[in-house]
């Protein structure tokens, strides 16, 4: 796959098309193969019995975890933005840099123990 077709994507073909038709087709099952290979399909088959069964409990599930992801992030966004100003800001990639330099000059214990990851001086 050539960058172009990666950025601009492909043609859009003909829905008449047989080469496409023999493409979607060998695409679907390939999908359905992989579906039944991993349940998917009765994982699925599970839950939309379920919503069948009981559509506002159902409703009641997907809009809470909706709302409850929502309310994540608003709460993440609200802490980072009273954090207490520094007068230096920190990009995330050089706190990343700090840490692995921090972690690079921990000085060496010598103990009597064979696992080589108890040798750093643990904090």
């Amino acid at each position: 796959m050539g960058w172009k077709k990666l950025i601009l994507g492909e043609k859009m073909p003909d829905k008449n098309d047989p080469g496409y038709a023999e493409r979607y087709e060998k695409e679907v099952s390939a999908g359905r193969k992989w579906a039944r290979l991993l349940k998917i399909d009765k994982v699925a088959g599970y839950a939309q019995c379920f919503a069948c069964r009981h559509p506002k409990v159902f409703l009641t599930l997907v809009f809470g975890i909706v709302i409850g992801c929502l309310t994540l992030n608003i709460c993440r966004m609200v802490q980072i933005y009273n954090r207490p100003q520094t007068g230096q800001t920190v990009t995330a990639t050089q706190h990343q840099e700090e840490l692995l330099r921090q972690k690079r000059n921990k000085q060496i214990i010598k103990t009597k123990s064979n696992d080589p990851e108890r040798t750093y001086k643990q904090d």
